[in-house]
């Protein structure tokens, strides 16, 4: 998400350097840079001519500080008005009410409701420890309700059975009650959309509103559809009292221009952003971590939250104890490969650090996924001798090793030189402390990085 809009930010922030203060002359340039950066993004007209006014109301004339050059000022402002524009800080969810706390999920067919609704009850169970049941009132699209008790089944939520014969408003009362017998801490009810905004959509969905007085209301968008969201979203927000805004299928738009129009045309915050089809796919949207992307400052904060969550603690205190004694075999490979798939696999982690995408674009694109996994292929097609011993694996392995994993021998030939490379790295590391130093220093980050904290601006002086 966001590439286009960063790559060309970048470019404009460039133009800027060597300057010794931001005048009207040389920042009309960045400005205009700027307005066609963030319209091809497909941001909201007035949202765009609001943010440029704000942007160059303080850029004008302004001092730049001895540790700042004009260019890093102006990325710094920049920064702050795309954080205000999307909401300031994250809007968690309100969940503060007698049980069961009722969430009403709203949206046009298509936007990826149903899919959240299992999403956000994985979110809710696994970071806030909640009991979540989830039911569906779409009596209308065929096999909606099949479609949400096999995504309840695989994330461990209750699911509450309804049929296309049932009314909504039957649906929801009867939901409630067998969610306060069940216990559940939160109740989340899936609705029908529509192809489009429609008045009896509308008038059901504020019948539902009206009846179960939710605590929360989102209104769940596709992010591929830029200045439309922005368009659904207030169409909603005019017929219900809306709480928030789950932007998903955010992984489909390079352009980023939901997230900058949504919030200034509703007024309403942007709570979650979803990420592809998996249902551990959700997070909390945070506008600060969300600006420094696009302006290629990088995400460690969020990195450092997805690490704690996913990587296995036991599997990397065992491999730590391994490098510590100078070993590294294909299984410990094998297992690094498996922890970088769980945090969405290499371009995700990159797209996270500080300067990524001020990288050539011809460095960018050898970061491949695709390589990663065909190396696990590999690694598995072979026995676990083979896996602890790589010296081992002779011609006739190699050709055996190809034929399960359907590769050449080149690659296999790659794999295995790229391993001992790995190695020959972890035992210079490790015998310098290395270990103790990296621990460390993620330590130090976290702390920087932590809640009032504020991302480091890229190529700033020390």
């Amino acid at each position: 998400m966001f590439e286009s809009l960063s790559e060309r930010l970048t470019a404009t922030f460039r133009g800027l350097t060597g300057k010794s203060r931001l005048t009207e002359e040389n920042i009309a340039d960045a400005l205009r840079d700027v307005r066609r950066a963030l319209l091809e993004a497909d941001v909201a007209l007035d949202v765009v001519k609001d943010f440029v006014e704000r942007v160059r109301v303080q850029a004008l004339g302004q001092a730049v500080g001895e540790a700042l050059n004009p260019g890093e000022t102006f990325i710094r402002i920049v920064h702050d008005e795309l954080v205000q524009v999307m909401g300031a800080a994250n809007d968690a969810l309100n969940l503060a009410t007698v049980p069961p706390a009722i969430i009403l999920m709203a949206g046009l067919q298509g936007a990826g409701k149903t899919t959240t609704v299992a999403k956000l009850a994985l979110l809710l169970k696994e970071r806030e420890k909640k009991k979540v049941a989830v039911v569906s009132a779409d009596v209308y699209r065929p096999a909606a309700i099949t479609q949400l008790q096999t995504l309840a089944g695989d994330v461990g939520a209750q699911f509450i059975n309804s049929t296309a014969l049932e009314k909504p408003l039957a649906i929801a009362r009867r939901a409630v009650t067998e969610a306060k017998m069940a216990f559940a801490d939160v109740l989340i009810v899936d609705t029908a959309g529509r192809l489009a905004v429609d008045e009896a959509m509308m008038a059901e969905i504020r019948e539902l509103q009206l009846e179960l007085k939710p605590i929360e209301t989102l209104f769940v968008v596709d992010a591929m559809t830029g200045q439309d969201a922005a368009r659904t979203a207030k169409a909603f927000n005019d017929a219900l009292d809306l709480t928030g805004v789950v932007l998903a299928k955010a992984d489909g738009d390079a352009r980023g221009g939901a997230a900058l129009s949504v919030r200034a045309v509703t007024g309403k915050p942007i709570k979650f952003i979803g990420m592809g089809e998996k249902v551990d796919g959700l997070e909390p949207f945070h506008p600060d971590r969300i600006a420094s992307r696009i302006l290629g400052m990088g995400d460690i904060l969020s990195l450092i939250e997805e690490a704690q969550r996913k990587v296995d603690k036991k599997k990397a205190e065992k491999l730590a104890r391994k490098m510590e004694k100078g070993r590294f075999d294909l299984e410990d490979f094998r297992d690094q490969l498996a922890q970088m798939s769980n945090l969405g696999g290499v371009s995700s982690m990159l797209e996270k650090l500080p300067g990524m995408s001020q990288l050539p674009k011809n460095v960018q694109e050898q970061v491949d996924d695709r390589q990663f996994r065909r190396m696990a292929v590999i690694i598995d097609s072979m026995t676990p001798h083979e896996r602890r011993f790589p010296d081992v694996i002779s011609g006739s392995r190699k050709q055996r090793i190809a034929r399960g994993s359907g590769c050449d021998i080149a690659d296999i030939n790659r794999l295995l030189k790229q391993h001992k490379q790995m190695q020959k790295m972890m035992k210079k590391f490790t015998k310098k402390g290395g270990m103790q130093k990296m621990m460390r220093g993620l330590g130090a980050m976290q702390g920087m990085m932590a809640p009032g904290g504020r991302p480091g601006m890229p190529g700033r002086r020390r």
